[in-house]
């Protein structure tokens, strides 16, 4: 098992810091390239809600970001203590968005659900959210005998 934690300002240009600093320590893992984009985006998705919607723009809080790596398994933990979500069904409606006026797509946790092979979202209103996913890394040695399962 390996693992890192990383804590940094609640503003959007961090995102590209935190997709940047998960893909670097999963890279020695050898992931496909198709692996690494799908976590790359999954982390920019959560970090952008954390950001944008779990703060709403207050930029002096901190968002938080642990990576386990366990037996190919990934798994990402994106917390922030912002407002929280007071309804997650209605969170992972495709397209549902509490931030029309500024042009947010409502995508997000669609996008990160169907990327990830276990997702979760806790989250308290008033305390704040903790997205929680998984992908399952392929296995090297079946893939370099053409097995790509």
């Amino acid at each position: 098992m390996n693992q890192m934690e990383v804590k940094f300002d609640a503003v959007l240009e961090n995102e590209a810091f935190a997709r940047t600093v998960v893909a670097s320590f999963i890279a020695p893992t050898n992931p496909t390239m198709d692996e690494l984009i799908e976590i790359k985006t999954m982390v920019s998705e959560g970090i952008a809600n954390a950001i944008i919607h779990g703060y709403e723009g207050i930029q002096k809080q901190k968002v938080y970001v642990s990576v386990v790596i366990d037996q190919r398994i990934v798994e990402i933990i994106i917390e922030d203590k912002g407002k929280g979500i007071d309804n997650i069904e209605q969170a992972r409606e495709p397209l549902f968005t509490t931030k029309a006026n500024l042009e947010r797509s409502g995508m997000g946790l669609t996008i990160i659900e169907s990327l990830s092979d276990h997702f979760e979202i806790h989250s308290k209103v008033g305390e704040g959210t903790k997205l929680v996913i998984q992908k399952r890394l392929r296995d090297i040695h079946s893939f370099e005998h053409g097995n790509k399962n």
